[in-house]
This record gives structure tokens, sequence and C-alpha cells, in this order.
């Protein structure tokens, strides 16, 4: 318990790195500029949602769960996300939503999921 209570910041940092890694990589794709605050303006409500999320799920006992703290927190990243950017005046096309529900979905999940069975393998040793 003590250990999850230190590390969960750095997976919170990890899981950061991966929603803005998640907007260059749409940037680029769609051609809009590289710059670190455009890029950063399109992760910002992607990171409001999952700030949220994250913290209400008590992430200090949590932030390794994939089920079903982490589909609570992908989902609502996604969802909250979303809703942030349509606050901000930006769009949001049903082919985004597909999109950023995808790559966040295989970001978020997929790093717990290799979180924990890494834990489990280290365990067994």
């Amino acid at each position: 318990m003590v250990q999850k209570i230190r590390q969960w910041p750095a997976w919170v940092a990890i899981d950061l790195v991966l929603i803005v890694i998640f907007a260059l990589l749409g940037r680029r794709e769609h051609e809009h500029g590289l710059s670190i605050g455009g890029i950063l303006w399109t992760a910002l409500p992607f990171i409001i949602g999952y700030l949220i999320l994250t913290l209400v799920t008590r992430p200090w006992k949590t932030i390794n769960n994939v089920w079903p703290i982490g589909l609570l927190v992908w989902l609502g990243t996604v969802v909250l996300g979303i809703a942030v950017r349509l606050a901000l005046g930006s769009t949001a096309a049903i082919a985004f939503i597909i999109v950023a529900a995808i790559v966040l979905g295989l970001f978020l999940l997929g790093r717990r999921l290799i979180t924990g069975l890494v834990a489990k393998r280290l365990a067994k040793q």
C-alpha cells in the first residue's frame, strides 16, 4: 500500500504524457502546427477530463486498475474531454470522437494492462 501511495503521481504523469502524445499525433496527422502551445491546447480538454476522473477515483489505491476504474477513467477522459473541447469553442466531429476513444483507450488502458502484467511478474520472482 505504501508503495502505491508513493508511485501514483508518476503513473499520473505517464498518463498525461500519453494524452499529450495523442494530441501531438492528431495534430501531425491533420497537418496542424506542432508548436508546444498548439499541442497543449489540443490536449488540455482531455487532460482536464483525465485529472477530474483520476482524482475522483482515489489514484493512490486504483491508478493501475484496468477494471472497473481504468475503464471509468478512460471513458470519462473521452466524454469530459469532448465536452470541454466543445465548451472552449473547438469542434468534435464523430470521426474525431471515435479516434479519440480508440487511441486514448489503447494508451490509458494499455498502460494499466502492461503495468499490471509487469507487477504480477515481479511479484512471482
